[in-house]
């Protein structure tokens, strides 16, 4: 019993419900600080990549949101690329990610 509540808690506070860029802008004091995902597309021009630094914008529906992320940047990553991005909203409405996840595309072309 001990374990399942503890398996149940452990997976209740990792799990974080999928925002899209216009709702985190409209309530940025409500979320800022909490552990949120952001579903959007990589705004194309916006990469800015230093070693261990990526900063980018996440971009749908004409909304914009700055995001800053520290560590590996996967191959998949990519200008125009659809992406998840879970971390923090800071006080200046910047996402600082702690995890970076291209989607990968929903049909695979073979290279002839």
């Amino acid at each position: 019993m001990a374990v399942g509540y503890l398996s149940f808690m452990g997976f209740q506070s990792s799990a974080a419900y999928y925002y899209s860029v216009s709702e985190v802008l409209s309530q940025p004091g409500t979320l800022s600080g909490k552990v949120i995902r952001i579903n959007g597309q990589v705004l194309p021009g916006s990469i800015e990549q230093k070693p261990g630094d990526l900063k980018f914008t996440v971009t749908q529906d004409g909304q914009n949101l700055p995001v800053v992320y520290q560590g590996v940047v996967p191959d998949t990553f990519k200008p125009g690329g659809d992406v998840v991005v879970e971390g923090t909203l800071d006080s200046a409405n910047v996402f600082q990610a702690k995890v970076l996840m291209p989607k990968c595309p929903s049909k695979y072309v073979p290279v002839g």
